[in-house]
């Protein structure tokens, strides 16, 4: 059984490594990559769980899917990125997944912040985040200066910091740290 968790480890990790690369050279995470990688992680948490598997697959991925939703539908995180989640959802399972978007987050935050300082943009990124939180409060959407499709907006790849995210959580299981 550790031999198959271990597979589907590394798996998990070839998957956002090419997920993290293309998120990195292109700007983008395609579905061709995104529901090939959902039915692969069914498929091996079958292969190590039979239906349970199947079952924290399902619920990893939908979990995934869920709590992403909200940032695709307010144009803040790009629909590769969201089903990029979904399919490590269905490697994961839910509980897994959770620590590596926790991380995730994480690594992306420090990622914005350096290159909101590299590109000399912290006054006009908190009065971005002033907007963003009066939107908030206001219960609407905050305006298109704030949005990803601002061509003059800094766009950190989430996708990379997931891969990031996903290849350290392997990497502490696979030396049992984690």
């Amino acid at each position: 059984m550790a031999i198959i968790r271990h597979g589907v480890l590394l798996l998990t990790g070839l998957f956002a490594a090419i997920a993290g690369i293309s998120d990195w050279r292109t700007r983008r995470i395609p579905n061709w990559l995104t529901v090939p990688g959902l039915v692969l992680g069914i498929g091996v948490n079958f292969a190590e769980g039979k239906w349970m598997g199947v079952r924290e697959s399902l619920l990893g991925a939908g979990l995934g899917l869920l709590l992403l939703l909200p940032f695709v539908l307010i144009r803040s995180l790009g629909a590769g990125d969201w089903k990029l989640v979904g399919a490590l959802g269905a490697f994961l399972g839910p509980h897994r997944l959770l620590a590596v978007l926790f991380l995730s987050v994480l690594i992306a935050g420090v990622m914005a912040l350096i290159l909101i300082v590299w590109k000399g943009r912290v006054r006009q990124t908190l009065r971005n985040i002033t907007h963003m939180l009066a939107a908030f409060f206001s219960f609407h959407l905050p305006g298109p200066e704030v949005s990803l499709e601002n061509p003059e907006s800094l766009k950190v790849p989430f996708g990379v910091a997931v891969a990031g995210a996903v290849l350290f959580y392997v990497v502490a299981q696979l030396w049992g740290v984690a």
